[in-house]
Formats: C-alpha cells, structure tokens, sequence
C-alpha cells in the first residue's frame, strides 16, 4: 500500500512542504505528485481489469467495456481513430 504523506504547496511557487524536524541536510529535488483522487480511480481500474475473468465467448465484449471505462477516466468522449 502506498504511503500517503500530508504536505503544502505554495500556489505562488508550488513549493511542497511537510511537517518534519530538518537534519540540516535538506537539498531540494524535484519531484512528481499525483492527486489522491487520480492515484484511486487508476487503482480502482487496475484492479478490476486484474479480477475480471470474462465468460466463455464473452472477452470481446469485456474487453470494450473496459476501454470505455478507460476512457471515462481519461475524459476522452469518443474512442481514437487508428491511423491506417
């Protein structure tokens, strides 16, 4: 399970802080933060498609419905042409 960490981002600067005694080594680095709610829709999905086992005849039709439920969670309206 992935650790949640509460922290604050300035809305000027985007600085992120979090509550912790410094060591004086602090050296900043960049990094890449996901929202909560994005981190669970994709885990959600995730973890459907890992459980889904279609019925006999049947994966065509899963496989669609969980394209668009991708899509859904990509907010993309239509499915993508493919380039011929």
């Amino acid at each position: 399970m992935t650790e949640r960490i509460k922290a604050w981002q300035c809305i000027g600067c985007g600085r992120i802080e979090a509550t912790a005694t410094c060591l004086g080594i602090c050296q900043d680095v960049p990094i890449t933060v996901v929202s909560a709610a994005d981190y669970d829709a994709l885990r959600g999905f995730v973890a459907q498609l890992a459980r889904t086992l279609p019925r006999d005849g049947e994966w065509e039709r899963t496989y669609r419905a969980m394209q668009e439920r991708a899509r859904r969670l990509l907010g993309e309206e239509k499915p993508a042409t493919l380039a011929a």
